[in-house]
């Protein structure tokens, strides 16, 4: 289960991507895949926390007896 730790920060760096590619694809004027971008940036970020939060209580539940 040690990987739980590495796999939240896959979706830190997916977000960091789309946030890229939104930003892109924003200065060429196609603001409709922009906009997609974006929502994947926030869909990202949000499985960043919801992973982070989860592993948490994963860990606080196998320490107590």
């Amino acid at each position: 289960m040690n990987y739980l730790k590495f796999t939240q920060y896959a979706y830190l760096i997916a977000a960091a991507l789309f946030a890229f590619e939104a930003f892109t694809q924003y200065q060429a004027g196609e603001t409709n895949k922009a906009l997609i971008m974006g929502i994947f940036t926030l869909v990202g970020i949000f499985m960043f926390f919801f992973r982070r939060s989860y592993a948490k209580k994963f860990v606080e539940r196998n320490k107590k007896p």
